[in-house]
């Protein structure tokens, strides 16, 4: 394995973290309440982040995806890219690929996921779809929803038909979340419904979102490193408490650990290999070390952590959102399980 980003995913995770941080402050994510930053998004798009994505692949993706979890900009990135772009680009029809991906590419269409499948959708006998998904993620500013239905079907789903509803909810992350409904809509099919389509896009979207957490993560515990270091209690800074460093190092440990398997996932996949149990490991460390990390970075800030206001505490809502996102710890484990003992018993079969 050689995690060594390109040139190319270099420059475009460089460029990444120049606009985030540029653009990203405490008072403009403020300002934007639970809604996006539509300048940031023209800027990224302008600059050509979201276009780039097809070049420099999934690790790329996780690399630039880290930059923006660093300052939880909020952004469609990650739903655009993992299932408009990549899912558009590895599975749609020749047509499919032409039409679709010019508007993903530059901004002017945003896609989202109605993910994962679990039975909420139907899909009629006269091939209309029907049910509800309770939230998904950026749908205030979906102009596609790609729509895994019960039997794990993928279907592109344009927001602007009058047979679909989205009505807006509240997330821990101000993701743009709303709660989708489709009654009776007919939704375009992904290329020719090829199998493995759905688990393709699914780990795709676990190994993304991954990254996005680590960067979270880091952000989180640069901030809490920041406060220690110069809060003094006593005549000397918090940071010198065995206590406060010895949670520090673990929050480290942590957050390298997500990103060293959401790398390991991404390398794998863009090397064309078997990634299916390395993105579910990295959604496990996701869930649960991004868990305990955003908590230890909120709890290193002492009483300032309790305040709704504070920029550390958007890093504890997005790590708690992404916890659960595309299924919690104890979800991917089980289903990280059954998949080994499938290959187990392929193996000795």
């Amino acid at each position: 394995m050689d995690f060594t980003p390109s040139e190319e995913q270099a420059a475009a995770q460089g460029l990444a973290a120049r606009i985030f941080g540029d653009l990203s402050t405490h008072e403009r994510m403020t300002a934007a309440g639970t809604g996006t930053d539509a300048e940031l998004w023209k800027e990224l798009c302008a600059a050509g982040l979201p276009a780039a994505v097809e070049d420099v692949g999934l690790l790329g993706l996780v690399l630039i995806l880290e930059e923006q979890g660093r300052t939880t900009a909020q952004v469609p990135l990650a739903a655009t890219c993992v299932y408009g772009l990549l899912a558009v680009a590895a599975h749609g029809a020749p047509e499919q690929r032409e039409r679709l991906l010019p508007g993903l590419r530059d901004g002017t269409a945003v896609a989202t996921g109605a993910f994962p499948a679990r039975g909420g959708v139907r899909i009629a006998e006269d091939g209309a779809l029907y049910g509800a998904v309770p939230w998904v993620p950026w749908l205030r500013d979906a102009t596609h929803v790609l729509v895994a239905d019960a039997e794990r079907g993928l279907w592109i789903v344009r927001t602007g038909d009058p047979d679909v509803t989205a009505v807006p909810v509240e997330t821990t992350a101000p993701w743009s979340a709303g709660r989708l409904v489709l009654d009776g809509v007919r939704g375009e099919r992904l290329g020719n419904g090829q199998p493995g389509a759905y688990a393709d896009v699914l780990a795709t979207a676990r190994t993304a979102f991954a990254g996005l957490q680590a960067g979270v993560c880091a952000g989180s515990l640069a901030r809490a490193v920041h406060h220690t270091v110069t809060r003094e209690q006593f005549g000397r800074p918090l940071s010198t408490n065995q206590g406060v460093l010895l949670r520090a190092a673990d929050a480290h440990m942590d957050t390298e650990a997500i990103r060293v398997t959401a790398y390991e996932a991404a390398w794998r996949h863009d090397e064309r290999r078997a990634c299916a149990a390395q993105a579910l490991t990295a959604a496990w460390w996701a869930s649960e070390a991004g868990k305990r990390v955003v908590h230890a970075g909120q709890h290193l800030h002492g009483g300032t952590g309790a305040d709704l206001d504070h920029p550390v505490h958007r890093h504890f809502l997005w790590g708690r959102q992404l916890d659960a996102y595309l299924g919690c710890g104890g979800e991917v484990l089980e289903e990280l399980g059954l998949l080994l003992a499938r290959s187990s018993q392929e193996g000795a079969s």
